[in-house]
């Protein structure tokens, strides 16, 4: 069955993508959810339907639109956070908004919905190019690169934020190096997924291998394996069913979460 399919480009090209992204997400995904930063996902894919907007308004390419938005507002979330004249959760709240406000208002510019941006809100395999999977492979090295680079740092003000900055590790540096991180992801999502679905894929495969209670590492790959096995397998199944393929993803994931949930409570 999987041999059949492989004979399409756009097929293939989804996948090369999807696994890429599948890879990525949960390691952005752990150090959110374990910070309690979740919200930050969604409202950065809210910041991103602002840029894929002014990009379909602009004529420039909306995923290129829309990291360019979510890193920036990334910086004035984080800015924001650290002014403590702002709780965290009223800047995600102003932030989230705002950016969903923008984008009305500018589709209203662009004449309002059509197939594009049908294709941007919930992902769709079929418009992935290899241009795409080029740009989303690089970005993903990048943001290997940097969680590898900072991951000790990462891991310890996760657990213990004020232990981190007494023993002279830079948190806002590295507060602020997780928050464009998750907006790189963000973007690299939207061929796949789209922006209304993103962060349910940072999000839901590291909750649900949460749910298994095991150590740091070996929850980061169970979310690893639930992640790439959903990409796949909804892939697929959109591509037999003809379904949303981002949707599609997220109810396998959310099925997935829901066994393992109700398993680990017997």
């Amino acid at each position: 069955m999987l041999k059949d399919i492989l004979q399409y480009g756009f097929i293939v090209r989804g996948l090369e993508a999807g696994v890429i992204v599948a890879l990525i997400a949960p390691l952005i995904g752990i150090f959110l959810v374990l910070k309690r930063y979740s919200l930050i996902a969604d409202t950065l894919a809210h910041v991103s339907l602002a840029g894929v907007a002014l990009g379909l308004l602009m004529g420039i390419n909306p995923v290129f639109a829309a990291l360019g938005t979510a890193v920036v507002a990334s910086l004035g979330i984080e800015r924001l956070r650290n002014s403590k004249r702002v709780y965290g959760e009223s800047a995600l709240a102003l932030f989230l908004s705002g950016s969903l406000a923008l984008a009305v208002v500018l589709l209203s510019f662009a004449r309002g919905f059509n197939a594009n941006l049908f294709n941007y809100l919930f992902g769709s395999i079929v418009t992935v190019t290899t241009s795409d999977v080029y740009t989303i492979t690089i970005l993903a090295v990048i943001v290997i690169a940097i969680l590898a680079f900072y991951y000790k740092e990462l891991v310890y003000l996760t657990f213990d934020e004020e232990a981190a900055q007494v023993s002279g590790v830079p948190v806002r540096l590295v507060n602020t190096t997780l928050i464009i991180l998750a907006a790189l992801t963000v973007a690299l999502a939207i061929p796949i997924v789209g922006v209304l679905l993103i962060a349910a894929l940072i999000v839901i495969p590291v909750v649900t291998a949460i749910q298994l209670k095991r150590s740091f590492f070996q929850t980061i790959v169970y979310a690893e394996i639930i992640s790439l096995f959903s990409v796949v397998l909804g892939i697929v199944t959109a591509f037999y069913f003809n379904l949303s393929a981002g949707g599609t993803i997220v109810l396998i994931m959310l099925a997935l979460f829901v066994i393992v949930f109700f398993v680990k409570r017997q």
